[in-house]
């Protein structure tokens, strides 16, 4: 049982990046961004290219994260100048992002840095958790300043009220540009730091992210709630480790690996409807208790009147 909660506790703390680039574009600027599924494989083909080619791993895992904020500045140009649909933005980049990553990878479809010098490579098993969660609380606390800052302040209200911004004399389509780049620069971080973890890269190792950073979110959100970006920011990192947690327990009572995206999916489906008709529940209740309580004061008024 210590084996599942620590390994969790590392893949959750690697993906929680990529879940902070998706709470990005998702919650504080409305945009639905499926950049991530190639993103992420990005990040990873240009740490796997360069480690293997002799560029130092922190150097290779920096030229990641500015290709993933490359790539995310590309689908915020595309929907703020070229005037194409968010969603369809995200789509038309992610399809790109394909072709791009295996020319990145030089037509392999896969890459390992089995051998070579990364990251983690040299960090004891028992000193990852305290050494990746230093780096990305660290990150936390940087993204919670940022957002905090006149441009971050933008970037929130712009996913808030565009028009009221826009009225206010801020340029939305810049707002947007750097809140996309942003966010795949960091869910490009989390594929560098996740091949450098599992000592590969794989043309195919975004497929679904999106949707797992959405579950991380959710699943956050849900259990820690997001009263303030401060709160939010932590309950998505947790989130990333509650959901890692829950898909080791899912393999160690029989589900194959191959479930796995069917079980995120209805994750994400429960953490969505649950809430709604717990709220519609409620509200019924309240209804029919205010009926109620009206029935109750006319049948007394007319009592009265009764007797008089």
């Amino acid at each position: 049982m210590l084996d599942i909660i620590e390994g969790s506790g590392e893949l959750g703390l690697l993906y929680a990046l990529m879940a902070l680039g998706v709470y990005i574009t998702y919650r504080i600027l409305d945009f639905p961004d499926l950049t991530v599924d190639g993103s992420f494989t990005t990040g990873g083909a240009i740490a796997a290219v360069l480690i293997t080619g002799g560029t130092p791993p922190l150097l290779a895992t920096a030229a990641a994260f500015a290709g993933g904020m490359i790539v995310g500045a590309c689908t915020g140009l595309l929907h703020t100048k070229g005037k194409i649909n968010a969603l369809l933005s995200g789509i038309l980049m992610m399809i790109a992002l394909y072709s791009i990553n295996l020319r990145v990878m030089d037509k392999k479809a896969n890459i390992s840095l089995f051998g070579t010098e990364s990251l983690l490579s040299d960090v004891p098993k028992h000193w990852i958790i305290p050494t990746v969660g230093i780096v990305v609380v660290l990150i936390k606390f940087a993204l919670d300043w940022f957002l905090h800052t006149d441009l971050g302040l933008a970037l929130r209200a712009t996913g808030d009220n565009p028009r009221m911004v826009r009225s206010f004399g801020v340029h939305t389509d810049n707002t947007i540009i750097v809140g996309v780049s942003l966010s795949n620069g960091l869910v490009a971080l989390s594929g560098a730091l996740i091949t450098q973890y599992s000592e590969f890269a794989d043309v195919n190792m975004g497929i679904g992210m999106i949707v797992i950073g959405l579950a991380s979110v959710i699943i956050g959100e849900a259990l820690f709630g997001a009263r303030t970006i401060i709160r939010a920011t932590l309950a998505v990192l947790l989130g990333a480790i509650v959901y890692r947690l829950i898909v080791a327990l899912a393999l160690q009572i029989g589900l194959e690996a191959s479930d796995m995206k069917l079980m995120t999916a209805l994750i994400v489906i429960a953490a969505l409807t649950i809430p709604k008709i717990r709220a519609s529940i409620r509200q019924r209740t309240f209804i029919r208790k205010r009926a109620a309580e009206i029935e109750r004061t006319a049948a007394a008024q007319s009592s009265q009147g009764g007797v008089r």
